[in-house]
């Protein structure tokens, strides 16, 4: 189930930042993130929550385990009518 915009901006801005930053930590292949100092994790954040506004990410919720990711909406799979 995708998680609309306006929905996301009704979170405490601590727990959407958290959920922003998770999906930082999955893009970074070489564990670099760390190096990283606040102002270039602010900036990315920021970023991040520009292309959440967009629409070229998405956050997804799986109701299937019960987790929560931010995808690239390329990698969404939208379910088929049969």
């Amino acid at each position: 189930m995708l998680i609309p915009y306006e929905a996301l901006l009704q979170l405490p801005q601590e727990t959407l930042n958290n959920l922003i930053k998770e999906y930082l930590l999955t893009q970074v292949e070489d564990g670099s993130f760390g190096q990283l100092d606040d102002q270039q994790i602010a900036a990315a954040i920021e970023k991040c929550k520009h292309s959440l506004k967009l629409g070229e990410l998405k956050v997804e919720f799986s109701e299937e385990d019960e987790s929560i990711a931010i995808r690239h909406k390329d990698q969404i799979i939208y379910p088929t009518a049969e």
